[in-house]
């Protein structure tokens, strides 16, 4: 018989889980300021921005540190242990995605987005916005699930994921209409370069978001 969650703790880890979809979920709004700032070329904020994001990461590690140091040892959980990290894992790392995306537009900060490109630059970053926004929503149906094993909301939590899949389909079809563009820019290298390498980085917010997704399957998996 599954051991009801919360019965386990005090306080239960996906609390804090929630607490860091939440930070995970901040960060992808400042990622969409910096991202449309630093495509205006004479955005002065655009450095205020990526501080933000910075910020919001290292709070997003202190709740997963918080996280690893505060799990009874040996707890017996409804999920397994293992499923559990590998999901904060990849939920963290939608967020450092999200950083090195910004780093990586931080390298030229005075280049912006070619104009050929900014049309679809924002489809791809509005694209893995819109799976991230759909994790703490995720993490909160698990979090009611766990406490009813209850086959309706277990269902409500699968229709999540699979939203984040199909979410992360359309940023993966952004992401190549994007290299498109740039392969038939007549540019200087370096701007393609940069350009394609952004593509990739921000292509990787959505997969991990899609990864997370996947984890928590196989959590609420029989």
């Amino acid at each position: 018989m599954r051991i009801p969650f919360f019965s386990m703790f005090t306080r239960s880890p996906f609390d804090d889980l929630q607490k860091h979809a939440e930070k995970v979920k901040e960060c992808a709004w400042a990622f969409q300021q910096a991202a449309e700032c630093y495509a205006a070329v004479n955005c002065e904020i655009f450095e205020d921005h990526r501080q933000q994001v910075i910020r919001l990461e290292h709070e997003a590690d202190d709740i997963k540190r918080g996280i690893r140091n505060h799990m009874p040892k040996n707890v017996m959980l409804p999920v397994e242990k293992f499923q559990f990290f590998r999901y904060l894992r990849e939920q963290d790392s939608v967020v450092d995605s999200v950083q090195e995306s910004l780093n990586w537009l931080s390298y030229r900060p005075d280049s912006g987005i070619p104009d050929a490109l900014e049309r679809d630059f924002f489809l791809l970053v509005d694209a893995v916005v819109d799976p991230i926004e759909e994790l703490s929503r995720m993490v909160e149906e698990a979090r009611l699930y766990l406490k009813s094993f209850s086959d309706k909301q277990r269902e409500k939590v699968k229709a999540i994921i699979k939203n984040i899949r199909q979410m992360e389909h359309d940023a993966d079809q952004m992401e190549r209409a994007f290299f498109r563009k740039v392969m038939e820019m007549e540019s200087d290298p370096i701007t393609v370069i940069h350009m394609i390498k952004l593509a990739e980085i921000v292509g990787s917010i959505a997969d991990h978001a899609e990864n997370a997704g996947d984890m928590m399957r196989a959590m609420i998996a029989r």
